[in-house]
């Protein structure tokens, strides 16, 4: 699992006749800061020579939200440690869980309309609209526009009669799973209720993000693209436990901006006062809900571990609202 400790930036420039080239680069490390800072020296030189030789290269890594789905490690500050679990803070300041074996899987829920019924409908009501404006009877106009918007009007009403008819998205993602589970049923799978979709903890056995088994999942209860090149990035799963600021009345972002860590000396007193601020609120909300356990499989004990310790930072089993 890729989560580092320390971080540091290293800068290096070349000037060749009227050519200037100042490269940027971020080094790591586990160990220390002086380890971090060789680390980005080493990155920076090479950058650097594969710049002069006309490589195209970005000059500057950006500071991205969610780069462990970018090929950079996962720029977070590391709140707690749990074993092999770390607990960090995220771009926008919730708490994520971060394990190296236990598969997680958040699925969000489909709320797209059918395709094309958007498209379809605005067609008919621009064609109404021309009608109305190019036939050169008024008579003529007023009928075509008339006859277009009634189709338009219905192409609507069709949509609308085939969504309420259509699954829900929740019933869909759960069937989803109860599919999986029925072709595999010696899986032993946790199932939560989040904000926006569902979330599954495998139980009965400890996985590599890289393992077929996990694809297999993903591409059975359709796990968002992003998080699943993050897993094979960073080696590790992941899931947030606790709320998201905004859906509990914190409107300001995570301070400084963009909230990556790690932050300097300066911005160090803004975040500490909005964490504190932050974890006051989040403290009367749950991340998820507990909705079932599924599967014969027997259950891991290392993995049970890391689902207590989930259900525990993000008030599964609490009554409290999720946000």
């Amino acid at each position: 699992m890729i989560v580092p400790a320390y971080w540091a930036e290293s800068r290096s420039q070349h000037r060749e006749k009227n050519r200037q080239i100042t490269v940027r680069r971020w080094g790591w490390s586990d160990t220390g800061q002086v380890e971090a800072q060789a680390h980005a020296d080493e990155r920076v030189r090479d950058a650097l020579a594969r710049l002069i030789a006309g490589e195209a290269l970005p000059r500057r890594e950006p500071k991205k939200a969610y780069n462990g789905a970018h090929g950079v490690p996962i720029r977070e500050e590391i709140v707690e440690r749990h074993g092999t679990s770390v607990i960090t803070r995220n771009a926008y300041g919730a708490r994520c869980l971060n394990t190296p074996d236990v598969l997680f899987a958040d699925i969000d829920f489909d709320t797209t309309s059918p395709a094309g019924t958007g498209w379809a409908v605005m067609l008919l009501v621009a064609a109404a609209v021309g009608a109305w404006w190019f036939i050169e009877s008024p008579v003529l106009g007023a009928m075509a526009a008339a006859v277009l918007a009634g189709l338009a009007f219905a192409a609507r009403r069709r949509a609308a009669h085939r969504t309420a008819a259509s699954p829900q998205p929740e019933a869909l993602a759960r069937e989803r799973i109860a599919t999986f589970m029925a072709a595999h049923p010696l899986w032993k799978l946790a199932v939560y209720r989040t904000p926006a979709g569902l979330r599954a903890i495998a139980l009965h056995q400890r996985f590599k993000p890289d393992d077929a088994a996990v694809a297999s999942f993903f591409d059975a209860v359709k796990v968002d693209p992003t998080y699943r090149v993050m897993c094979l990035n960073q080696h590790c799963f992941r899931a947030r436990v606790s709320a998201k600021p905004w859906r509990i009345g914190i409107a300001q972002h995570l301070r400084p901006r963009p909230g990556v860590w790690p932050v300097s000396s300066e911005g160090l007193p803004a975040r500490q006062a909005w964490v504190a601020a932050y974890e006051a609120k989040a403290g009367a909300h749950a991340a998820c809900r507990w909705l079932e356990t599924l599967g014969q499989g027997a259950i891991d004990l290392d993995a049970k571990a890391v689902q207590e310790l989930h259900d525990q930072l993000s008030g599964a089993t609490s009554e409290r609202p999720i946000a």
